[in-house]
């Protein structure tokens, strides 16, 4: 009898192991492909960025000297200049849009609001060349464009947007503006139809206005949704580079009037074929993007979210 047990304890043993093993050969596929196009690539450029290599020569390591050449670079600092002004101009607004958006898309009495919620969100699935060719008719450098007959209406001479300074960096960031407030819109909106309306109830019936209770009840309740959108946000703006690329064409890369980080690690890499400087200015840029993301997350916590009572 005890043989008989120590019998059917091995099989089940054997079985439970079967379903462990099963279990990760399910979940294999998404390591193995991480493994080859995310941590390897990683790693490789961490590795590439102490050695001097063209792609064809052997590699020669040279220690610390890529990430000297490149922040000593005037251009690389122009590049970290340029992408944190259009993320600026082209993000923080979005955010604030985009919950104001949401609020009014979210509210009873409006209607058509689903042709609303879809068409708000059209512009994150229109393809890059659509885009382009849209915002470079709006801003085309003619005096006719529709961006220099509004200047003109206001009394200014037109802009060569293309070429100016600002003229530039405001168009690219109206471009990342119109691609992604809709993207933010719709995950607050999933956010403020998260929260309960047991909540604005009770709060209606102690007396709290509307400003109120969104300020002590949606705020608070949003907030993970708010520190998510922020997070995205700051790290997609610091990864700046298809919509300058395709706003200014082949030109992008011969000047630094809205030259990106990623821009200028793509001109070592591709076009100067330094790979060492390259990857140098990538782990550069995780560390910008970290410490960037992390005053973001933390001024974000600590404005507006804390829940207080309502009184009457």
């Amino acid at each position: 009898m005890a043989a008989k047990k120590q019998g059917i304890k091995k099989r089940y043993l054997s079985e439970e192991k079967k379903d462990i093993i099963s279990g990760y050969l399910f979940v294999s596929p998404f390591f193995i492909i991480f493994i080859l196009v995310g941590l390897f690539p990683a790693l490789f450029s961490m590795y590439l960025s102490f050695q001097s290599w063209n792609g064809f020569a052997p590699m020669e390591f040279v220690g610390l000297n890529n990430f000297r050449i490149v922040l000593t670079d005037s251009l690389f600092w122009k590049s970290v200049y340029n992408t944190i002004v259009m993320g600026l101009l082209g993000t923080a607004p979005q955010l604030v849009v985009g919950l104001i958006l949401a609020f009014l898309l979210n509210q009873a009495l409006l209607r058509f609001k689903q042709f609303f919620r879809v068409t708000i969100f059209m512009p994150y699935i229109t393809s890059m060349v659509a885009v382009a060719l849209v915002f470079s008719v709006l801003f085309s450098n003619q005096d006719s464009s529709m961006a220099n007959y509004i200047l003109s209406l206001f009394g200014k001479d037109p802009i060569n947007w293309s070429t100016s300074e600002w003229g530039s960096k405001i168009a690219i960031s109206l471009m990342v503006f119109w691609r992604w407030v809709g993207y933010n819109t719709i995950i607050y909106l999933a956010g403020l139809q998260s929260i309960s309306n047991d909540l604005y109830e009770a709060a209606t019936i102690d007396g709290a206005s509307k400003l109120q209770q969104f300020r002590y009840i949606t705020l608070p309740l949003l907030k993970p949704f708010v520190l998510l959108t922020v997070f995205f946000s700051t790290v997609g703006a610091l990864q700046l580079f298809s919509e300058p690329t395709v706003f200014l064409g082949a030109s992008a890369f011969t000047r630094d009037e809205a030259m990106t980080v990623v821009m200028y690690l793509y001109r070592d890499a591709f076009s100067l074929q330094s790979f060492g400087t390259a990857s140098a200015t990538a782990v550069i840029l995780v560390v910008l993007i970290t410490a960037l993301a992390t005053i973001n997350l933390t001024l974000t916590s600590g404005i507006g979210f804390r829940r207080k009572g309502v009184r009457k």
